[in-house]
């Protein structure tokens, strides 16, 4: 099955077929810096991540960019309320996301362009939309003509006139038409500002993404990503631009990933629900994000709710207790066992149908869970090793490392995760390792006694704690319930 793309502009799947044969080129619209990134602001790196890496596993070419905004309205308030200069918050907050984006184990853009870097593409870009008539100035102000461009609203099937009465068109005297918008700015008291024909000023937050494309990328991509709430006006005033320069089809194909909901919420400083990736991977762990980010189809709205949450445990805890199983034999002198090896190319078959099909990442989790079922089923935690049981743990975790190479998802060792992850829920239970582990001492205890009532009555104990014990040959484990 040949790959297929959702296009927000055509509305409806389409074969990809990119520009250039066996090359790919993506511009996603990246961050603006001036605060810790909140949690949604990262489904776009996460899911882009995994396009990337699926492009790549599938013969392509991939160049991938993603840009900072460093120059805005809100970095530069940020700034005199901090009493600093605008450039050096910025370059502090593009330094915290790096931070948090190698804090989710993500592979870094192949650019990642700064719009301070870009000013003298962005002043040429505007001239050139001078030029062709496209747009016009007004005092130190330039702004594009939408009346210009007859296809604009191709994107978000908004119409000129249907605009008239929107909230987000300014009135402005000084423009021709009131849904023209700002390329350039004429420089403000107390703002940064770079010298153009036009006066001093700074440029319009739409024309900043189609010359970092256009000096990086060239006039033409074959995927341009971004957040559903920038499909108007910020990437329909792109595609105005950009065309309105080259004259040629900007880009071939629109993807754009869905919201996040807080519990049937959406995601606002007003309601207070906002919470920082940052402070999600302190209370939680990046594992965890990347799941409830992938688990869910990218057009879909993300659940950030403690339940959804909870289920997400739930999912990796599965994974990841089935991985630490096979990890806990020695399989570096043996082959993978063949009905096994069969049974997860049969899985990556799906998988790959999943992924050709729009990115269907719950379909790819649907094979590996299965694969997780069976494996569970033949292999125990505490069997005895053996060439077949160490066969069949090597073409597991081979399977779980191929899905990892995808999703960069289980990337940690096992035992170590699942540890890390009960530990985090003791805290919640208000219960200490300690504790339990005292319990679970005194049942080996009165089970080497034979004393199977007070051992059914202390397992009785831990579930009441929240805890599952599982006795096996090699002795008892125990983890929280998930």
């Amino acid at each position: 099955m040949a790959l297929k793309l959702y296009n927000t502009q055509s509305r409806k799947l389409e074969d990809f077929k990119p520009i250039k044969e066996n090359e790919v080129s993506i511009y996603v619209c990246g961050p603006t810096v001036y605060d810790l990134l909140h949690v949604g602001n990262f489904r776009g790196p996460v899911f882009f991540n995994m396009v990337r890496n699926w492009l790549t596993h599938i013969g392509y070419k991939v160049t991938y960019a993603t840009n900072f905004t460093d120059v805005d309205d809100k970095i530069i308030q940020r700034a005199n309320e901090r009493g600093m200069e605008s450039t050096a918050l910025a370059h502090q907050y593009i330094e915290e996301y790096k931070k948090d984006y190698a804090a989710l184990g993500l592979k870094p853009a192949d650019m990642s362009p700064n719009v301070t870097d870009a000013m003298d593409e962005i002043i040429k870009m505007v001239q050139m939309l001078i030029d062709n008539k496209k747009a016009y100035t007004a005092g130190g102000d330039v702004l594009f003509s939408i009346p210009s461009y007859p296809e604009y609203g191709k994107l978000s099937g908004r119409k000129p006139d249907d605009m008239l009465a929107g909230a987000r068109v300014d009135i402005d005297e000084k423009k021709h038409n009131p849904p023209d918008f700002a390329l350039w700015k004429a420089a403000k008291p107390g703002e940064p500002s770079w010298k153009s024909q036009w006066g001093p000023g700074r440029p319009g937050w739409h024309i900043e993404c189609s010359a970092m494309i256009q000096k990086h990328l060239g006039p033409q991509i074959d995927i341009h990503g971004g957040g559903t709430d920038l499909i108007f006006p910020h990437h329909e005033n792109e595609i105005a631009q950009s065309e309105g320069c080259s004259g040629k089809n900007f880009v071939k194909y629109w993807l754009h990933w869905s919201m996040l909901n807080f519990g049937g919420q959406k995601m606002s400083k007003s309601v207070g629900n906002i919470i920082s990736l940052r402070e999600f991977i302190k209370l939680y762990n990046a594992e965890l994000y990347k799941w409830l980010m992938l688990s869910v189809h990218y057009r879909t709205t993300c659940d950030f709710s403690d339940e959804a949450i909870h289920r997400s445990i739930s999912g990796l805890a599965r994974i990841y207790s089935a991985l630490r199983v096979a990890e806990s034999y020695d399989t570096a002198s043996v082959t993978a066992d063949t009905a096994f090896v069969k049974l997860t190319d049969e899985a990556w078959q799906k998988i790959t149908e999943a992924m050709n099909d729009d990115f269907g990442t719950p379909l790819v989790f649907a094979a590996v869970f299965e694969v997780v079922r069976a494996f569970n089923t033949q292999v125990k935690l505490g069997m005895k090793a053996s060439p077949a049981i160490q066969g069949k743990a090597l073409a597991f975790a081979q399977f779980v490392q191929k899905v990892s190479a995808l999703t960069a998802l289980f990337t940690q060792p096992a035992n170590d995760y699942l540890n890390a992850l009960d530990d985090m829920l003791l805290k919640d239970l208000k219960i200490s390792r300690e504790d339990v582990d005292a319990v679970v001492a005194e049942r080996l205890n009165v089970r080497a006694a034979k004393d199977y009532k007070k051992s059914d009555e202390l397992r009785d104990k831990l579930l009441a704690m929240g805890i599952s014990v599982m006795d096996t040959p090699a002795g008892s484990f125990w983890e929280v319930a998930k």
